[in-house]
């Protein structure tokens, strides 16, 4: 990017300024759909309503992501919760098919440890599973949509997904992030690319050495 830093930082406090403009309109006109999303979790779900979880931010620093929650706590006999696939209820499938377990994060966005767009938050434990490249994911705010959500997101490799996420980090502006935020409110309305391959949830990230190493195998 041939950009100056005085630039740079004009266009940070700009993005900061719309995720908190655009996060607070969204909680103040979306706040009777949150009440009754709130409440059709609890009776369908159970409690807790909003799942918590520690997330990896900007440069890494850990913070709480807020989700609605979409899975049942359903254990085996020895106490192990079982599978993915058998506690996420039709309703949990619906809200994540719609995105609607998302719209809490505008709290993380008002607050600002997150973005309105940015790569996504993952797991902490796959801090240590990135290459020196990955992890530079991690140079810019996590958000709620993304480059890469809007090219593939969940249907494409791990790989090919913080590819997308490196370049967004090098490449972004405020242009491209309002052309990802048009883009995702179409994919959301398509519901396309919210699972691998009719799977309940997404493949953990192993690592790409791991990766690589089993391919070979095959």
């Amino acid at each position: 990017m041939n950009e100056s830093k005085t630039d740079r930082k004009i266009q940070l406090a700009l993005k900061r300024l719309f995720d908190i403009m655009a996060a607070l309109l969204g909680l103040i006109l979306l706040s009777p759909l949150l009440l009754i999303l709130a409440i059709a979790v609890r009776i369908k779900i159970g409690s807790p309503v909003l799942f918590r979880q520690n997330r990896p931010g900007l440069n890494a620093k850990p913070f709480t992501i807020y989700k609605f929650r979409t899975m049942l706590g359903s254990a085996d006999a020895k106490g192990n919760l079982l599978p993915d696939s058998r506690r996420l209820p039709p309703f949990g499938k619906f809200l994540r098919s719609a995105s609607l377990d998302e719209l809490p994060e505008l709290f993380n966005c008002f607050i600002g440890n997150m973005s309105i767009v940015g790569p996504r938050p993952l797991m902490t434990k796959y801090l240590d599973r990135y290459t020196p490249e990955q992890a530079r994911r991690h140079d810019v705010k996590p958000g709620i949509t993304g480059w890469a959500q809007i090219n593939g997101r969940n249907t494409v490799s791990w790989e090919d997904k913080f590819r997308l996420d490196v370049w967004y980090v090098d490449n972004w502006n405020l242009f491209i992030d309002f052309k990802i935020i048009l883009k995702s409110v179409a994919l959301v309305f398509k519901r396309s690319g919210i699972n691998q391959d009719g799977r309940a949830t997404v493949d953990e990230f192993m690592g790409t050495k791991q990766n690589e190493l089993k391919a070979g195998q095959n």
